[in-house]
């Protein structure tokens, strides 16, 4: 059975998937300082401006996924049935666009038109720089996808609600969209 969930959590291992669910919904995924620590999808509820939707949790996608390297082989699938995407990359990776590129690539070698699901990119672990480095890295993704980037840290909060905002409001237009 595929998870029925409105946001799926993507991005390298230890990309900070599992401290951000845990910060945003009452889920207990296991957090852990070593790769593959999620080993199946977890859901959470969230709660943000009197609205809810579910979250996933999904194992780390690494180079290879899609040809059944690592975990996320097993889970791309979890992703088809999810209105929108939260791409995480770890701000303290050295080539944070490397990181991003690595996901992206798994997920058009999947097909299933994963890469035409509305994505929100962060940059996910800011508390662990300083505030130049964090907009560093922040701006080198920026560039290197003309796409907004969120710059949040699950363990402080910064960023958080407005992320989940930005979530939200693309789920409802999604839905408003879709509507007869």
């Amino acid at each position: 059975l595929r998870l029925i969930a409105d946001v799926g959590i993507i991005g390298l291992p230890n990309a900070g998937k599992s401290t951000f669910l845990a910060a945003v919904s009452r889920a207990k995924p296991k957090i852990a300082n070593y790769p593959f620590t999620t080993l199946n999808p977890l859901l959470g509820v969230v709660y943000v401006d009197n609205c809810e939707f579910v979250v996933a949790d999904l194992p780390g996608l690494i180079a290879g996924a899609h040809e059944g390297v690592g975990l996320g082989h097993q889970f791309l699938g979890h992703i088809e049935k999810c209105s929108v995407l939260l791409h995480l990359v770890d701000g303290t990776d050295e080539d944070v666009v490397s990181s991003y590129h690595t996901v992206r690539e798994e997920l058009s070698a999947y097909g299933h038109k994963l890469t035409e699901k509305y994505e929100i990119i962060a940059v996910s672990k800011s508390d662990a720089l300083d505030e130049k480095n964090a907009n560093k890295q922040k701006e080198k993704l920026s560039l290197a996808t003309n796409a907004k980037v969120f710059l949040l840290s699950s363990i402080s909060g910064n960023g958080v609600r407005e992320t989940l905002r930005t979530i939200n409001e693309n789920l409802n237009s999604n839905q408003n969209n879709s509507e007869p």
